[in-house]
């Protein structure tokens, strides 16, 4: 029988496959080499470099001194989710490596990616200081959301955000509405971005409620409410608004995700049933830089 980090070594390829052909937030993923693992597991050290402006130049002394500063921040991980799936032993091991590698696919695609891009926009909507329309708006038309874009970019152009790396998020139903009209405007006002994603509105809050997959019991005796939340997933949060588009920079975000190779548990070491047990767990972090959240535009339903 192959060993169990064997096993899990075949299927840590299924699983970074599958997040990337289905992640809509994957592109922002920062460079790996920019990011170092922390004295503790849920933590990351990021680089952070301020400098100085320009002063004065004499023709006595010279150059005034400036300080280029490079501080590595820790930073922790504000995503850290998993499950544990059961394959039983009756299936040979090639069997259960298909048996599993299908699971982990259709569970990374219909429910860790929808939630992990959720928990990203989520995160950044939410994050003070960010740009965002004044007052939340339903856009109608094509011209409204081609206005409400070329505010947005007008917005980002005054701030100094540059132009390379800004990536345009929006609900099919806007991104419908502009390519509808079919005119040279709309088609320049896309192009100015790196890419123009489109994101289902069941992933596009302003906020989200994680489930904990577990029963949840509050209050005591004839007060005590239990909660059903071991479907597990997310949901919209309390208060939430829905997001019609999101313009963002990449070098603006911290994104790092961090994928853990899969937990193998065979059935000689299983106490509790002749079966293998897969655990996945998904460990990352979705912030802003401090001094650039002008690189985040949001724009949201009233």
């Amino acid at each position: 029988m192959p060993n169990a980090i064997e096993l899990a070594k075949q299927f840590v390829p299924i699983l970074d496959e599958v997040y990337k052909n289905a992640s809509l937030t994957g592109d922002l993923d920062g460079a790996a080499e920019l990011a170092r693992q922390g004295a503790n597991a849920n933590e990351l050290i990021i680089p952070m470099l301020s400098m100085q402006g320009l002063g004065d130049y004499s023709r006595n002394s010279g150059y005034v001194d400036g300080d280029v500063t490079l501080t590595n921040e820790t930073v922790k991980c504000n995503f850290d989710r998993g499950r544990l799936f059961t394959v039983d032993t009756m299936d040979n091991l090639e069997t259960a490596g298909i048996a599993f590698g299908r699971l982990a696919g259709e569970f990374i695609r219909t429910q860790v990616v929808p939630e992990l891009d959720a928990f990203r926009f989520a995160c950044y909507a939410g994050k003070t200081g960010i740009s965002k329309v004044s007052t939340g708006a339903t856009l109608s038309d094509g011209s409204a959301v081609l206005k409400a874009i070329r505010a947005a970019n007008d917005k980002m152009d005054e701030d100094e955000v540059p132009q390379e790396g800004r990536y345009l998020y929006i609900t099919p139903t806007l991104l419908g509405m502009v390519q509808d009209l079919d005119t040279t405007k709309s088609r320049e006002v896309l192009q100015n971005f790196a890419k123009t994603v489109k994101v289902p509105q069941t992933r596009f809050y302003t906020a989200i409620q994680q489930k904990s997959g577990k029963l949840i019991t509050t209050g005591s005796g004839e007060n005590a409410v239990t909660s059903d939340e071991t479907a597990g997933g997310y949901a919209k949060a309390t208060n939430a608004k829905d997001i019609n588009f999101m313009i963002i920079h990449k070098p603006a975000v911290i994104q790092f995700p961090k994928h853990v190779a899969p937990k193998i548990i065979t059935p000689e070491q299983n106490q509790t049933a002749d079966a293998y047990k897969f655990g996945y767990r998904n460990v990352g972090i979705a912030d802003i830089y401090a001094n650039k959240l002008a690189g985040v535009y949001l724009h949201h339903k009233a």
